[in-house]
């Protein structure tokens, strides 16, 4: 039988340990981050994220995040889960919870009752909740990610500083890097350089990679090295709002895929064959000579999850050992 002063000591250790526990867990908030109309400030760690961008959920579950709920693209579409949530992590939504709100245009009355702490919005794409700014600040703090110009793993660094999971996104992105650099030592390359990009053959529309983009920079840091665009392209480029993208259409079709091979995002069988069968890209020199390649249909935007479905495909394609 424990005598009152071992008691009193054991109840003085639980007390502190608790104590320390509350430090640690508070450490390094509230926290400042740079906002688009000022700055956020974040009074504690948050618990309840909602993720009005389909794109940023994938990394915000890669870190561990607590996303609640997030906005979707359409249920059944060939990138897409029943739930409308991309496939290369539907599976890890399903595993933590979180709910399927909307696809679209947001939904401020859904958004409104989870009661979030948190709400992260993309800066472009067909996901920004951009021009719904204002009402979402109202709700809770928002934080604007631009993915258009990052790597998969600055993306992450950027969530991790909102949500206080460094450690976790430090620790995916070195797990990463260790798998690129087994496969890196694997490959060999298709013929060089190469136009890496997403076909629409509905609209006979290419959409190319450029060196800012996720894509762009995973394949880079593979060893691969990017078509230059012609001279049309860069400067209609230049009128975009986007830096990841190059539109592709039309007549500049007949001059716009300048690659010795062609890497296909977002794409399967189906459409390496319409592209193969596509009359205006049929002088490209990767579709005279066939180097046109896959990716599958997981990658078309790049966070942990999809990155690794490529590392996976390129080795498959592109493997000497």
């Amino acid at each position: 039988m424990r005598t009152p002063t071992l008691r009193i000591f054991s109840l003085i250790l639980a007390v502190s340990l608790l104590s320390i526990g509350s430090t640690r867990a508070e450490e390094g908030w509230p926290r400042h981050l740079p906002g688009i109309k000022g700055e956020i400030v974040l009074k504690k760690q948050p618990e309840r994220i909602l993720s009005t961008s389909v794109t940023l959920t994938g990394s915000l579950l890669a870190i561990g995040a607590p996303v609640i709920a997030s906005g979707a693209t359409l249920p059944g579409h060939r990138i897409a889960d029943d739930q409308g949530f991309f496939r290369q992590w539907g599976k890890v939504a399903a595993e933590k919870g979180v709910k399927r709100l909307y696809s679209g245009e947001p939904n401020l009355e859904a958004i409104a009752a989870e009661n979030p702490d948190l709400i992260i919005v993309s800066a472009t794409g067909n996901d920004s909740a951009l021009p719904f700014y204002d009402r979402l600040a109202a709700l809770a703090p928002t934080l604007v990610v631009n993915y258009d110009d990052k790597s998969w793993q600055e993306v992450e660094r950027v969530l991790a500083q909102a949500t206080g999971k460094e450690a976790e996104a430090e620790a995916s992105i070195q797990r990463y890097a260790r798998r690129e650099q087994e496969v890196k030592a694997k490959l060999k390359l298709p013929p060089q350089p190469v136009s890496a990009l997403v076909y629409n053959p509905a609209i006979h529309l290419v959409n190319l990679w450029t060196p800012a983009s996720a894509q762009g920079k995973l394949l880079a840091s593979l060893g691969f090295t990017l078509a230059e665009p012609t001279a049309v392209l860069r400067q209609a480029s230049q009128r975009l709002k986007r830096r990841d993208i190059i539109p592709v259409s039309g007549e500049n079709l007949v001059t716009g895929l300048t690659g010795q091979s062609i890497l296909l995002f977002a794409a399967g069988d189906k459409a390496q064959a319409a592209l193969l069968a596509e009359p205006l890209v049929a002088h490209s020199p990767a579709v005279r000579n066939k180097q046109v390649y896959t990716l599958g249909e997981e990658s078309f935007r790049l966070d942990y999850y999809s990155a690794n479905n490529v590392l996976t495909r390129l080795e498959q394609l592109f493997s000497d050992k």
